[in-house]
């Protein structure tokens, strides 16, 4: 019986199973009719003899092989199975599928010949080895099937011998008509022993079961001394055929012709096995069960043409399907929307194609072919393409979990300025990298903002509270420059210096003031301290009373030398800060103004320190004389 496709991937291990009447089925039916009509009401028990040797088998056939070293182990397995029966519709099935799959091999190589810019026209194809064992392996099997043959023939023949001799000994039976009582039991058993026998050589089938049914009714015939028996026997036989015949009429509310036709061989196989009926009875019995048989074969054929007609709608169909996707161009689908939207219609074309039954068997397995070409050659592109995306998607992340990396290695950092530029510079970088996958997008990048939101949070609060200091800070010096203005100008500078140290030193231990009052209190207050060193080197400046010290401890030899050592430390000392702050104003930039005020700070700081280094460096000359 005819069965729906599954799916597309399992059509073509349904492909063969597919039941197309073959003519000669047909022809041998209605031969088979004909005899059977001319039977006289001397019964013969061999109706459909034809019918029975030509009905169609339906069969189940196995799964097209999916590559040639299939069919070439198929085909393996034939020739090395000794029990195996081989027929010729699997012998050609075989050679069809291995060049088929020849065929699409020259095809490729056909293509990547002309792809690489040569003529097709001087293609020549390269050795393929599995061609030639595959016409080993099929010489093998042809070698074995005629051996078959041989022997099957051969035995054919030696049951017809077989069947011949029990005939012959019938007919010497049935002649001696003086111990045909005594015969009888011999009769049953050769009649047990033909049936026993298996066939005979379809040629010499109907005359020889007709030759023995003759034998048979001749002895049935001579055996009037035992009538009763034999009448006994008739009835029986009747039974069993008027029963056959009954299941025979059965047949016809059967939905499923081919299980009917396959039913209604096995009741003519019974039919025949059966014994002869009553003279008066053959005829009758005999065309009641041929009329039910016809119903049944008329039916068969008729299931046949509409199955052929369904095969052509069904082509004509699957033509359609294939013309339709062929016309697709994959080539301009560029993202995952196109890709998502042209599989919708791929698999539209599949389902459509499982709603339509079989083509033809000679061009089902060309159709499928073709589509299932092209279905395949998407699904690899579609694959290509979501695989090139992961690969990218997969870098996307890996760039970002690096930046999410040093993002986290800087978010406890209190360098502000520096770490904050950085920061904003890898934000930057973030936003120059693809996408990444959707199940890991959401997760790093709140990672790498998380981790940039709690450094800025931090500087927010360190802020905050420098802003306070700040301006504390800057209200203290405030009061220090106050403090400094309220020294009178005419104080002495025995007086007004140590003042003025203090005052300086209480300046350097107050933090920092708000930017943008820095270098303005920064310069009053220079400038009142330079005022001070200014009106002291006008008076007497802090030389002339390191002369005075000198002078006084030129008597004392060990003094001086202690004197210049703590000098030469200080100088030591002054030296190493001028070499840091000059390394430090190296790394400044004046860029801003922020950075400009930074810069013309620490070149102050410097001159002084040079200044200072001068006046320590004249305070050891000073003392070197004295030495």
């Amino acid at each position: 019986m005819e069965t729906r496709e599954k799916s597309v991937v399992a059509e073509q291990a349904a492909n063969d199973q597919a039941l197309n009447p073959q003519p000669e089925a047909t022809a041998a039916a209605a031969e088979c009719n004909a005899s059977q009509t001319e039977t006289t009401a001397e019964e013969t028990t061999a109706p459909l003899q034809a019918e029975n040797a030509c009905a169609d088998e339906i069969v189940e056939r196995p799964a097209a092989p999916a590559s040639k070293a299939e069919v070439l182990e198929s085909l393996s397995r034939l020739a090395a199975d000794e029990t195996a029966e081989i027929s010729r519709e699997d012998i050609a099935r075989l050679k069809q599928q291995f060049y088929a799959f020849r065929k699409t091999e020259l095809e490729a190589e056909l293509a990547a010949f002309v792809a690489e810019g040569n003529d097709s026209a001087t293609f020549v194809p390269a050795p393929d080895p599995s061609e030639e064992q595959f016409k080993e392996l099929l010489a093998q099997v042809r070698d074995r099937k005629a051996a078959l043959a041989a022997a099957h023939e051969e035995e054919l023949r030696h049951n017809f011998e077989l069947k011949q001799a029990l005939i012959n000994e019938l007919a010497t039976l049935s002649a001696d008509t003086d111990n045909v009582n005594r015969a009888f039991p011999r009769v049953k058993e050769i009649q047990a022993e033909f049936k026993q026998i298996g066939e005979v050589p379809p040629t010499e089938a109907t005359d020889q079961w007709k030759a023995y049914q003759g034998a048979v009714e001749q002895f049935y015939d001579q055996l009037k001394v035992n009538k009763d028996l034999r009448d006994y026997d008739f009835r029986k036989n009747l039974e069993l055929k008027t029963l056959l015949c009954e299941e025979a009429e059965k047949l016809d509310a059967e939905e499923d012709v081919i299980l009917a036709f396959k039913r209604l061989q096995n009741l003519h196989d019974e039919w025949r096995q059966a014994g002869p009926v009553a003279k008066e009875m053959r005829e009758e019995i005999w065309t009641r069960f041929k009329d039910a048989s016809a119903v049944i074969n008329k039916k068969y054929q008729a299931f046949f043409e509409e199955r052929k007609a369904r095969e052509t709608a069904n082509e004509a169909a699957k033509t359609e399907i294939c013309e339709r996707v062929e016309a697709l161009d994959f080539s301009t689908l560029k993202k995952f929307s196109a890709w998502e939207e042209m599989t919708k219609t791929i698999l539209a074309a599949q389902e459509d194609w499982k709603k339509i039954g079989f083509a033809s068997r000679k061009v089902n397995n060309a159709l499928f072919a073709r589509f299932r070409g092209v279905c395949d050659r998407f699904f690899t592109l579609k694959a290509e393409y979501y695989r090139s995306v992961q690969e990218e998607l997969a870098a996307n992340l890996a760039k970002k979990k690096a930046l999410c990396e040093q993002a986290e290695a800087l978010k406890d950092s209190t360098d502000w300025r520096k770490t904050a530029d950085k920061l904003v510079e890898l934000q930057k970088e973030w936003k120059t990298i693809g996408a990444v996958s959707k199940k890991h997008s959401d997760a790093v990048w709140h990672r790498f903002q998380q981790a940039c939101d709690s450094f800025f949070e931090n500087r927010k609060k360190n802020l905050s509270a420098n802003r306070t200091a700040e301006q504390a800070n800057l209200k203290a010096k405030r009061e220090i420059i106050e403090q400094l203005k309220a020294i009178p100008a005419d104080t002495p500078r025995a007086q007004a210096m140590p003042q003025v140290k203090e005052l300086q030193a209480k300046w350097q231990e107050i933090g920092h003031v708000p930017m943008r009052d820095k270098d303005k209190i920064y310069d009053e207050y220079r400038a009142l301290c330079d005022n001070f060193y200014n009106r002291s080197r006008d008076n007497r400046s802090g030389m002339s009373r390191f002369e005075d010290v000198v002078n006084e401890m030129s008597g004392d030899e060990a003094k001086l030398r202690r004197e210049r050592e703590r000098i030469m430390r200080a100088c030591e000392i002054k030296r190493n800060e001028l070499k840091t702050y000059e390394n430090n104003l190296g790394f400044l930039s004046s860029k801003s103004k922020s950075g400009d005020s930074m810069v013309r700070e620490m070149e102050r700081r410097i001159q002084r320190i040079k200044d200072d280094i001068a006046s320590i460096e004249e305070k050891i000359r000073m003392i070197d004389e004295k030495l």
